[in-house]
């Protein structure tokens, strides 16, 4: 992308589309938890493209600046979830430090692959997600309670470090391993909503940090984190988000679960065919 590109008019189409991207992030960041950057992801890797950002780049610029519109959204909507009494306080202080640790580390690690390797871990984990969720019996449990130590640290870990390193806000892992051990899911993604902001933040600030004085970044970028980016997807995205919150309060629990498994594998796939 170059200057020039701000100047003829296509900065009006990458604030649209970024816009609309905004909308469907905010409005499942409310109803799934996840963060939006399921779909924040996808949208910005296609239109770095389509400004001829290096293909290098362009997963860690998507994933960058993500994380950093994840972090108002997760504010609105966790506040929403809070209000109704979704968010397991007790159990976010004791996932919250371990999943803030595994952040960093996947943070760390994703700013020294190759964008290609970022892309096929998106599209890897977003497909056993979905199909976990399409294909499994809502009642089925690995078991009937939350793992102690050092399982739940493992698992922290894990939710932690591919959060940051695929962009997303958590959910998409968090909601899955907590109604696997039996979990409500309405509260699951409540307290998701919670963890999206550990994820978030200091996700946000090392790939600031490890992008910093990387050659061909967007104009107005700091690290991998464009600020145009950040700043067209997040209105949008906030007026959305307690949309979604509302609706994942009223809808039946197989159609929450079925509506977020169509969008991954959709997503999933879009990210596979972007590789090969």
């Amino acid at each position: 992308m170059d200057l020039s590109g701000l100047l003829d008019g296509e900065i009006w189409i990458l604030i649209g589309v970024l816009a609309l991207a905004g909308c469907g992030s905010g409005f499942l960041a409310g109803m799934l938890g996840v963060g939006g950057g399921i779909v924040v992801v996808p949208a910005l890797f296609q239109v770095l493209g389509a400004f001829d950002v290096p293909l290098d780049l362009r997963m860690h610029i998507a994933v960058g600046t993500s994380l950093g519109s994840i972090v108002p959204t997760s504010i609105i909507s966790l506040r929403a979830h809070n209000r109704r009494g979704a968010v397991d306080w007790p159990l976010f202080r004791q996932w919250g430090p371990w999943v803030a640790v595994g952040v960093i580390l996947g943070s760390i690690i994703a700013s020294d692959v190759r964008g290609a390797t970022l892309t096929l871990i998106f599209g890897i984990m977003s497909m056993i997600v979905a199909l976990y969720l399409a294909l499994g019996r809502p009642d089925f449990h690995l078991t009937d309670k939350l793992p102690g130590t050092p399982i739940r640290q493992a698992i922290c870990l894990f939710i932690g470090g591919v959060s940051a390193m695929m962009g997303i806000g958590g959910g998409s892992l968090s909601v899955p391993a907590m109604t696997l051990c039996s979990y409500p899911i309405r509260r699951a993604v409540g307290t998701a909503s919670a963890l999206g902001l550990i994820i978030a933040v200091p996700g946000t600030i090392t790939f600031m940090v490890t992008g910093f004085g990387e050659g061909g970044l967007p104009p107005v970028s700091v690290g991998y984190v464009n600020l145009v980016a950040v700043l067209a997807l997040v209105p949008s995205s906030l007026i959305f988000a307690p949309i979604g919150a509302k609706v994942a309060h009223t809808m039946p629990q197989i159609i929450l679960r079925r509506c977020f498994a169509g969008f991954l594998f959709v997503t999933s796939l879009r990210m596979f065919y972007s590789l090969f």
